[in-house]
């Protein structure tokens, strides 16, 4: 049988309290959305000023993150370098701000971040995850 490693609350935690230190360090007015491996939302943290909208944004980068098991910026990339069908597929997160987390090279959950530009969404997310994974 095998096993594989899991987001404790601890971890989640930890996660969102980086990701904010780091939008907060902007003054950028984010969602913060961790899920399992699964695509299921563990924590939402919406920052003061971010748009309603935001937070179910970020919660669909963070699944589409955990179940294609890359960041989502790759599928963004795809669709927009002319692969059109991927818009089909039966993920909505397909956005820049979706990032895995990844522990010993298992995907273990995702940290999904909506409410600026892509590539800041990005550099939260990351900064979320890092917290983590170091």
């Amino acid at each position: 049988m095998q096993t594989k490693a899991i987001l404790a609350q601890s971890d989640v935690i930890n996660v969102l309290d980086a990701a904010q230190k780091e939008a907060d360090s902007n003054s950028w007015p984010v969602t913060i959305a961790v899920t399992d491996d699964g695509g299921h939302l563990l924590a939402l943290r919406r920052l003061d000023g971010a748009a309603p909208f935001s937070a179910e944004v970020a919660t669909q980068k963070a699944r589409s993150a955990a179940l294609g098991r890359k960041e989502t910026q790759v599928f963004e990339e795809m669709i927009n370098g002319g692969r059109t069908a991927f818009v089909t597929a039966p993920l909505q997160g397909l956005l820049s701000g979706g990032v895995p987390i990844t522990v010993d090279g298992h995907v273990v959950g995702a940290v999904g971040i909506s409410g600026v530009k892509p590539d800041q969404d990005v550099q939260v997310a990351k900064a979320g995850v890092a917290a983590i994974t170091g």
